[in-house]
């Protein structure tokens, strides 16, 4: 009996070690993959915000009296000058009115002229001639009133510019308090683009570009040349200048409402177009570090950074600015550190690699070259 458990003992531990032996060989060996070091470079990062176009004119075209449309004299687009007529309402029940205003002025004064001689002859009082001459000037008053109302069923351009959007057609019923206005002349020959900022960006800015003056009203002249992203992903032709900062800060949103214009002389941008602003800003010996070498999490981004002691990774969370293909390191690592170049996906916190040496030149032309 005792031989026969010393024997199940030996077989045990012989098929323990074979197992062993098997797993160990199975293993595969850890992955082998590129070392960079993190360098400094001169570069360039923007900041994006989104931004709407208007003409530096864009006047809205409404009715000052009611009234049927009887008339419109432009289309959609087309150029139009200064006083040039754009629609006429009808004035049919405004001239009855004048017609009537007239005639309350020509009986108000026959009035009054026929008490001066009465007045001076001391048959009726000054008084009533004064009671008289005021109503003759109130029937003027009112007749001007109706001539003006006449004159606004002529509707004219108040500036030289584009027709826009025409929401009515003849026959509408039109009156001072519609939703939509008759249409909007604008003049795109430059273009305002908006867009805000919040408020720690705001005060970065003013450190950042407003370095030789303390007023911060000094900031638009030393701001940089702005860059407009339109909406379909291509760069406008023309940089822009910023022009105007509000000097307020919305207590709604927390933001800060900048102002860029842009020539527009081929007239390609319209009042109405939607994009995106980039403000460039220099970087002099930025710590850098490819893209492709960093992952995000939660929002995060992160590299893997090489343990010499032990050829392990750790993950190291960084904060960063987008340069592509770099990213420009604002906190989290430092010039000479050695990370993962590429490969980042194959790997996890605290595994152990096989580490071959690269540049971040050479990790970034790999780059380009897969996605060109």
């Amino acid at each position: 009996m005792k031989k026969k458990s010393i024997t199940l003992l030996a077989i045990s531990a012989l098929l323990l070690s074979s197992c062993q032996n098997q797993s160990q060989q199975q293993a595969p060996p850890p992955p082998q993959l590129p070392l960079i070091e993190v360098e400094t470079k001169d570069i360039t990062t923007f900041s994006e915000y989104p931004t709407q176009l208007q003409g530096i004119v864009s006047s809205e075209i409404r009715a000052k009296v009611s009234g049927y449309l009887t008339k419109v004299l432009v289309e959609e687009g087309a150029a139009v000058k200064k006083d040039e007529i754009l629609f006429e309402l009808e004035t049919r029940s405004l001239s009855g009115d004048a017609s009537a205003a007239k005639a309350r002025v020509n009986a108000a004064q026959i009035e009054v002229e026929k008490l001066k001689p009465l007045v001076k002859k001391n048959i009726v009082s000054q008084n009533q001639l004064e009671t008289a001459k005021a109503q003759l000037e109130t029937a003027k008053s009112d007749l001007k009133s109706i001539s003006a109302n006449v004159d606004y069923a002529t509707i004219k351009s108040p500036v030289d510019g584009f027709v826009g959007t025409i929401n009515y057609r003849d026959g509408a019923l039109i009156n001072p308090t519609d939703r939509l206005a008759l249409t909007r002349v604008v003049k795109t020959n430059k273009v305002f683009a908006y867009f805000s900022v919040n408020e720690k960006e705001y005060l970065n800015m003013v450190d950042q570009f407003n370095k030789t003056s303390e007023k911060t009203s000094d900031l638009l002249s030393s701001f940089p040349e702005l860059i407009l992203v339109m909406s379909n992903g291509k760069v406008y032709d023309k940089k822009g200048k910023l022009t105007s900062i509000s000097s307020q800060v919305n207590r709604e949103t927390g933001t800060v409402r900048f102002r860029a214009t842009f020539d527009n002389p081929d007239l390609k941008l319209k009042d109405g177009l939607t994009g995106r602003i980039k403000i460039p800003s220099y970087n002099e010996d930025a710590v850098v570090v490819p893209r492709i070498s960093t992952f995000s999490r939660q929002g995060k981004s992160f590299v893997f950074k090489f343990n010499t002691s032990d050829s392990s990774v750790t993950e190291k969370a960084i904060d960063v600015v987008r340069a592509d293909p770099y990213l420009v390191i604002k906190s989290g690592l430092s010039e000479g550190d050695k990370i993962v170049g590429r490969g980042v996906n194959k790997i996890k916190n605290n595994d152990k690699i096989r580490p071959t040496s690269s540049t971040m030149d050479s990790i970034v032309n790999s780059f380009d070259k897969v996605f060109k």
